[in-house]
């Protein structure tokens, strides 16, 4: 079988492919020594799957269900592999056990074409917050995952280089905001990191359990804050957009109880953050609705 990456992955990748990058034409040769090397029947490669992985569905020597997945260095599949170990298929996808082999995932088959996306909007951010308030908990004493404050860090720095002069003030309000919100973080727990609607998918185990995860260290109003701008578009077309996104940080903060204005924090500086890499990659429609949607708040 062949296994050529989705035009998706190919897409995001080259967004952010450093020079000399040639994960993407290795993957071919490395999808066929990851099933060789289990024993795998490979069913399909899920399309259009995602922006970071090759996503295979699979059975095991023995007719088992299971999903492969293969990801480069860049998006931090060893932190996954931890992550997934850590919740031990609590509120998330199931690590199954295998001798573990850097960038390649043998995970639990869910229902890869059923997120909770597919349910009416209250319903679907209901189910999707219930479904993250089971990740977070206490990291790992001496843990391998990265900090809020590190990877903000590294996305203020190319936020302040990025020249937008259009969008100078926005992205001036999201680095105050940040620096006010890292001055007093509230707790400390491992994190999503990347959490949003189409990462929660039906399984067999539970109802719903999160895929996908880029985990991180720190408060939880940081993970809750992609949640809210999800649907963002639908948001965008509404005549009464603006008031249905600060109903949502309100909502979903009482829900999990997080502090609002922490969650409109970083609700901002991750909105603006994502509208300005949308900037830089050469996506302008999608930049400019994450941007408008930040100037709401």
């Amino acid at each position: 079988m062949a296994f050529e990456p989705p035009q998706r992955l190919v897409r995001a990748l080259g967004e952010t492919a450093p020079d000399g990058d040639d994960w993407l034409e290795k993957l071919p040769e490395a999808a066929h020594q990851a099933v060789a090397l289990r024993e795998l029947t490979v069913e399909r490669v899920q399309v259009p799957g995602g922006r970071s992985s090759l996503v295979m569905l699979v059975r095991r020597a023995d007719g088992t269900p299971a999903v492969l997945k293969l990801a480069p260095p860049r998006a931090r599949p060893e932190s996954e592999r931890a992550a997934l170990a850590h919740w031990a298929g609590t509120g998330a996808v199931q690590l199954l056990s295998e001798p573990p082999v850097e960038g390649v995932l043998l995970l639990e088959r869910l229902h890869p074409d059923v997120s909770v996306r597919s349910l009416p909007e209250a319903k679907a951010l209901l189910e999707a917050a219930g479904t993250l308030r089971r990740l977070w908990v206490e990291p790992p004493d001496e843990h391998p995952f990265e900090t809020v404050a590190a990877r903000t860090e590294r996305q203020a720095t190319a936020m302040r280089a990025s020249g937008f002069t259009e969008v100078a003030a926005l992205v001036e309000a999201a680095l105050a905001a940040r620096e006010e919100l890292l001055a007093a973080p509230p707790e400390r727990r491992l994190l999503h990191g990347t959490f949003r609607q189409s990462k929660v998918l039906a399984g067999e185990r539970m109802p719903w359990l999160a895929v996908g995860p880029d985990p991180v260290v720190g408060e939880c109003a940081f993970d809750l804050a992609r949640l809210v701008r999800d649907r963002v578009e639908d948001l965008i077309a509404s005549p009464s957009g603006a008031a249905t996104t600060r109903r949502r940080v309100k909502r979903l903060a009482e829900s999990l109880d997080v502090d609002q204005e922490r969650l409109r924090g970083w609700t901002l500086f991750r909105a603006v953050e994502s509208g300005v890499r949308a900037l830089r990659v050469g996506r302008p429609k999608d930049a400019e609705l994450l941007l408008e949607f930040a100037g709401w708040l």
